[in-house]
């Protein structure tokens, strides 16, 4: 079996087991191997030779390349979901808001309300901050 083909083989071993581990460390060995197997074909050289351009590439993507590749696919911080997603959001007072009632229009959706501070009173037609959710009522605090 040539050289070059168990270098391709190795290279296709660390791709698939990188499949299991997301850390990008066998995929920079897979790299290397791959690079080692080109070189072989191409140039023929001895498999010491070939160990040591699988050595210096795997190193160098290793060194240059995964920390760049982990940052842009760690770097995304997740998105806020559900009604956690609400908060922070304005909202316009439907029907008054006071201490035992009250209606606002939140992202479209009709809900009621009850005020941040129990002395509050927010009128018809007044934008409001969501500033937490409670089961299925938002407490607000008046923006304006």
């Amino acid at each position: 079996m040539p050289v070059a083909l168990i270098w391709l083989i190795a290279a296709l071993v660390f791709a698939g087991a990188e499949a299991l581990t997301g850390d990008m460390f066998l995929l920079m060995l897979g790299g290397g191997a791959l690079a080692a197997s080109v070189s072989s074909w191409l140039l023929n050289w001895p498999v010491w030779a070939d160990g040591a351009v699988f050595l210096i590439v795997s190193v160098l993507l290793l060194a240059l390349v995964r920390p760049v590749v982990r940052r842009r696919l760690n770097s995304g911080k997740a998105p806020v979901m559900g009604i956690k997603a609400l908060e922070g959001r304005k909202a316009l007072v439907l029907d008054r808001v006071a201490h035992d009632e009250g209606r606002v229009k939140l992202d479209g959706q009709v809900w009621t309300a009850r005020p941040l501070n129990e002395g509050d009173v927010y009128q018809p037609g007044q934008s409001v901050t969501v500033v937490h959710i409670d089961g299925a009522t938002a407490m607000v605090f008046g923006s304006e």
